[in-house]
């Protein structure tokens, strides 16, 4: 089909499989598994359909053209050749952000200038008039790869990285990034089919991430603005379209989603995020002390949680993981746990033997999710059965 076009869905380091699975499942075509990103293609439509519906992608971002540069003059004359005319109108503005792998090019900003540069000049030259920039808000996100020297100029579907999903108002001191939440999660095989608890849940993203898991509500419904709303073929109907087919696809969920922190702030604040995100229904948050509770009833429980780090919080590391170990095992049988943690020493302290370690990054921090498998009674007693 003439209309179909690539694009790249940049993700997090590990989350490449989930983007690539949630891309077969959303109905994208000829999909390859990059580093940190996954390109497919697909039409406008289904731009839409990935900026609303993509848990783990941060970007999409839509590749125009490719080509080889050998210095900054020759980016200069190639961007300057480009029929930007198609694509933003004179007075218009943009925002250009770059990113070199490069022995040649070493400076992103100088990048992102000198295509800056060729762009108003070819408008000023051709029209008299030249676009403006505006980083906060512009009718066109570029963004220029350079590795090596290969140069993709690309459009930014999304505008605002994807994490930014729109129901947080209210965060915390070490708040998680949205789209880690999904991920994790997702990477822990939670399927909504029990209950589900963040003992930990600070601002509460892992539960407004893990209800919209659960009921497969598209994560960015939520979100004020994406880039493609300021192109010129902007298509609101089609967009609506989209929209009303992907909440068509909700489901019911018939558990329990519990958050814990002891806190009352974070817990105010975590409240106030999940009512923004519309999913109180489906969540209670409680103000308690993890270390000091213990699981209710005999059902099956399915934890995730991001527990403080001493990075930007003072705790003693070796005292806060023995107790993780001791509630764990002491309060919470038929639980599978995961947590992530970059304080991988600490992880001895919690005196339970992993039965799954991935490795990750929380920002640039690199970390490990992890989890633990609680049995009811003994470990012993459930091979006996």
């Amino acid at each position: 089909m003439e209309n179909n076009f690539k694009m790249v869905a940049k993700t997090l380091f590990g989350f490449e499989d989930l983007l690539e699975k949630e891309l077969l499942q959303l109905g994208a075509q000829d999909i390859k598994k990059g580093v940190r990103n996954v390109s497919f293609v697909g039409d406008k439509g289904f731009m839409y359909k990935a900026n609303l519906g993509l848990r783990t992608a941060i970007k999409i971002l839509k590749p125009i053209k490719t080509f080889r540069v050998v210095n900054e003059q020759d980016l200069y004359d190639k961007v300057y050749k480009m029929p930007w005319e198609n694509y933003m109108k004179p007075t218009g503005s943009l925002a250009i952000d770059a990113t070199v792998h490069s022995n040649v090019f070493t400076h992103s900003k100088y990048i992102a200038l000198k295509t800056k540069d060729a762009i108003v000049d070819k408008f000023r030259d051709t029209t008299q008039e030249r676009p403006n920039v505006d980083l906060r808000f512009p009718d066109l996100k570029i963004n220029v790869h350079i590795d090596r020297q290969q140069c993709t100029i690309s459009l930014d579907t999304s505008g605002e990285s994807l994490h930014r999903r729109g129901y947080k108002t209210a965060t915390n001191i070490a708040p998680i990034n949205e789209v880690l939440a999904a991920g994790l999660i997702m990477l822990s095989g939670w399927d909504g089919q029990s209950d589900f608890m963040d003992p930990m849940c600070g601002s509460g993203t892992i539960l407004a991430e893990a209800a919209m898991i659960a009921c497969n509500i598209p994560p960015n419904l939520m979100r004020k603005e994406f880039a493609f709303e300021r192109w010129q073929d902007w298509d609101v109907d089609l967009f609506e379209t989209i929209e009303e087919s992907l909440l068509k696809k909700t489901r019911d969920f018939h558990h329990k989603i519990i958050g814990y922190d002891k806190s009352p702030s974070a817990v105010k604040k975590a409240k106030d995020n999940i009512k923004n995100a519309h999913l109180d229904e489906f969540i209670s948050i409680q103000h308690e002390d993890f270390f000091k509770t213990q699981k209710a009833g005999d059902k099956k429980l399915h934890m995730v949680f991001n527990p403080p780090y001493g990075e930007r919080l003072d705790i003693d590391m070796e005292k806060f993981y023995t107790n993780i170990g001791d509630t764990l095992k002491q309060g919470y049988p038929g639980t599978h746990a995961w947590f992530i943690t970059s304080n991988l020493d600490a992880l001895k302290f919690v005196g339970l033997r992993p039965s799954r370690k991935i490795k990750l990054f929380n920002a640039k921090l690199e970390s490990r999710l992890v989890k633990y498998e609680m049995y009811e009674g003994s470990k012993k007693a459930k091979y006996m059965d």
